[in-house]
């Protein structure tokens, strides 16, 4: 056992895919690595968790509702691994409910910490458990991408209970996310769209094989590197997501904003109904001046990533 874990997880971004996920179709997903969660543990006389939306024990932590899935993932880690008592010290910059991943990349890096405080071998099918089991908690029925993203390195093709597929990402673009300040509402955003497919049946699912065929052309545009391909197939899924009501004003005007400032493409990302938006822009000077232009529309937070050599600008 070593005095100190550490874990570490990062943000995740969907780029394409949300809502027809649900539905058996693919969605692209990839680590963000503008946001992240780190996560110290040490023993402790009591069970305590410190962070920026909770401070407290383990027995005061079951009080919170929003916080059983962590209580539970923490009191099955206890109980699996033989644990002696200890602290978590969490620090976050993902925005809770911004669809960036913040409840699974808090599971992965809770459990990195623990594993590595215990000097415990972690692979990727053990991680993954363990955060699935905190996920089914926190949000009833999870596709799993989040767990994934938030854990690896790489772009992701996923589809729901199957083995996902990574490739590279190397795109000679860069990646602007934007944060509305609207919290998501993804749960009733997902309700409503199983609604309109019970109420219109035909009409909403070929707008959801719509939206995996898209998927399907993102990813070989990414692949084949065409920049100005994939911004065309992020605007046509924004376009689709709307019709599907899982958009908002803000949204739309956002979108609307940096398609007139010259960006490649542009579209709501995660659940919807707020959160954030992502726009594909040619070079890192377009990006910065569409980026000025969503803070002066009124954007709480911006993160700039380059597509082509996976880093942070």
């Amino acid at each position: 056992m070593k005095k100190i874990g550490n874990g570490h997880a990062t943000g995740k971004i969907i780029l394409i895919g949300e809502h027809s996920v649900v539905y058996g179709k693919k969605a692209i997903a990839f680590p963000f690595a503008g946001v992240g969660i780190h996560t110290l543990v040490q023993a402790n006389p009591t069970v305590h968790i410190q962070s920026k939306y909770f401070n407290g024990t383990l027995d005061e932590m079951k009080q919170v509702t929003s916080m059983h899935n962590l209580v539970s993932l923490i009191e099955v880690l206890k109980k699996d691994l033989e644990l002696p008592n200890f602290c978590l010290n969490i620090k976050s910059t993902i925005p809770a409910e911004r669809g960036m991943g913040s409840s699974a990349a808090v599971a992965v890096s809770i459990i990195r910490a623990i594993f590595d405080w215990q000097a415990l071998p972690l692979d990727e099918k053990k991680l993954l458990k363990y955060v699935d089991y905190s996920e089914q908690i926190a949000h009833d029925n999870p596709s799993g991408i989040d767990a994934v993203a938030t854990s690896g390195t790489q772009p992701i093709l996923f589809e729901k209970s199957q083995p996902f597929e990574t490739f590279q990402l190397n795109v000679d673009a860069y990646l602007l996310v934007a944060d509305t300040g609207i919290k998501g509402q993804t749960r009733q955003a997902v309700k409503d769209v199983a609604n309109l497919v019970q109420q219109k049946g035909a009409s909403i699912r070929h707008i959801i094989d719509q939206l995996g065929d898209l998927t399907l052309e993102a990813k070989t545009a990414i692949v084949e590197n065409q920049a100005e391909k994939l911004g065309q197939i992020m605007t046509a899924s924004h376009r689709l997501l709307q019709k599907l009501t899982v958009s908002n004003h803000t949204l739309d005007q956002a979108v609307e904003l940096a398609l007139n400032h010259h960006a490649l493409g542009a579209k709501l990302t995660g659940g919807g109904r707020g959160g954030c938006l992502i726009v594909l822009a040619k070079d890192l000077q377009n990006a910065r001046f569409i980026q000025e232009k969503l803070i002066s529309y009124g954007m709480k937070r911006t993160w700039l990533q380059g597509l082509g050599v996976y880093q942070n600008v």
